[in-house]
């Protein structure tokens, strides 16, 4: 089963983007995890960056037009992009949101997902471990489109 991993603004800077919040992990040091955890899992893994509202939107939609499952870490995204929330509505297959953080824990402004409405799972807090976290939640659906139902 192929799956798409994609990471939203910022998350390229890992390792030197306030590591004292995100870790010394850098980004291909996540894509590393991502792929090691796939290959357990017996996924293919697909590791995407932008920090471009617009492109993840696009790759979402190809994920949606192929049913291809989603590991979804929107990043700032996550609290105000409706657009990016309407594409995840539009998917067939899982869709994991992943944060590195815990956003309940920190500002107030990130305590809000406009994404989590429509995800199947929320993953959070566990650093670069979340990401195979997420991954393993995926390879564990037995029905793809196992979604909560969505609102206009």
């Amino acid at each position: 089963m192929r799956v798409l991993v994609l990471n939203g603004p910022n998350l390229g800077r890992l390792g030197a983007r306030e590591p004292e919040v995100y870790g010394a992990a850098t980004h291909d040091e996540l894509v590393d995890r991502c792929a090691t955890a796939a290959a357990e899992l017996g996924l293919e893994v697909e590791v995407r960056q932008t920090d471009d509202e617009a492109e993840l939107v696009a790759w979402l939609h190809e994920a949606a037009d192929t049913a291809t499952p989603v590991v979804l870490n929107p990043a700032a995204f996550t609290h105000y992009a409706y657009a990016l929330r309407d594409a995840c509505a539009q998917l067939t297959g899982p869709l994991v949101e992943v944060h590195l953080t815990n956003p309940a824990t920190r500002e107030r402004f990130r305590h809000t997902s406009v994404v989590a409405s429509v995800a199947t799972g929320t993953v959070s807090g566990f650093g670069l471990e979340s990401y195979a976290l997420a991954l393993r939640a995926i390879a564990g659906q037995t029905e793809p489109e196992a979604r909560p139902p969505t609102t206009a």
